[in-house]
């Protein structure tokens, strides 16, 4: 997926502008890259275009993983500069799903696995059927 497909999607589904969700799009994919390891950042970062790869990789020394839920994700996102509060929760999902599209479905399950079960309550299902969550 290219990277102004990738934000156009985004803004469709959170109901933002372009600008919005661009940065939606940056704040997630780095809280992301804190909250799971290193090396499935990293895979997920391969399948992306650079833009979107950059947000994904730690700097050195920041290796570890940090454990935390999903509402503390969307506050961190939700604190960073230029993002509305309001839209952060929406913005949240919207990427995830986005992510989910952009990424071979192994990868975007791995990463998954990292990741509380509740953060499934804010990625849209897959088709119209219901989505696949990992463990059920």
């Amino acid at each position: 997926m290219e990277y102004q497909d990738f934000i156009n999607a985004v803004a469709t589904r959170a109901k933002v502008s372009t600008d919005q969700a661009a940065t939606l799009t940056a704040t997630t994919l780095e809280t992301l890259a804190h909250r799971i390891s290193v090396g499935q950042a990293e895979d997920l970062a391969y399948q992306l275009p650079d833009v979107l790869a950059d947000h994904l990789r730690r700097p050195p020394g920041r290796e570890q993983a940090t454990s935390f839920g999903l509402e503390e994700f969307v506050r961190r996102v939700a604190d960073r500069p230029n993002v509305d509060r309001a839209i952060a929760g929406a913005g949240v999902g919207a990427v995830l799903s986005t992510l989910r599209e952009a990424v071979t479905r192994d990868e975007f399950d791995n990463a998954a696995a990292q990741l509380p079960k509740e953060f499934w309550q804010v990625i849209e299902p897959v088709g119209a059927g219901g989505g696949r969550h990992p463990g059920s």
